[in-house]
């Protein structure tokens, strides 16, 4: 079953159960996979519906730390559980080893590099680390890019 037809299936099931958290949550999902389909004009496969998923996750995590910081508990919560329900549809993310091994592997094939050649291994292990197939944080890597170079 895709990752589509299973946030439908779960929706439909959110939906008896009357789970609005949930249900309020998939919808999003499956309006943000809607969305990425017209764009494309074809349909959603299984790589480019877990990239809407991490872009939605990211969104919520940004959200949650500037409700945070503004004293909106309320908000941050909220964001926190659609977060959550969000994280479930998707793989477990990279560690910090795997990263820092993909890292090690760009900057041993690149030889001496210059911290100011960053953006050029960031493309090389933000390439290696997307095809692992797991969600990773372009954020995470490029400090641990930097704190490797520096």
């Amino acid at each position: 079953m895709s990752l589509t037809e299973q946030i439908v299936q779960d929706l439909k099931q959110a939906m008896s159960a009357r789970d609005q958290q949930r249900v309020d949550t998939l919808r999003l999902i499956r309006a943000e996979m809607l969305k990425a389909e017209k764009e494309k004009g074809q349909a959603l496969t299984e790589e480019r519906a877990m990239e809407v998923m991490q872009r939605m996750l990211k969104q919520r995590t940004e959200s949650i730390e500037q409700f945070t910081a503004a004293g909106r508990a309320d908000l941050a919560d909220k964001e926190r559980a659609e977060a959550e329900i969000i994280k479930a549809y998707l793989p477990e993310p990279l560690t910090e080893a795997e990263i820092d091994a993909a890292i090690d592997a760009v900057l041993a094939q690149a030889g001496p590099v210059d911290p100011r050649q960053m953006g050029k291994i960031m493309g090389q292990v933000m390439g290696k680390l997307k095809g692992m197939g797991k969600p990773v944080d372009g954020k995470v890597v490029g400090e641990r890019v930097k704190a490797k170079l520096g």
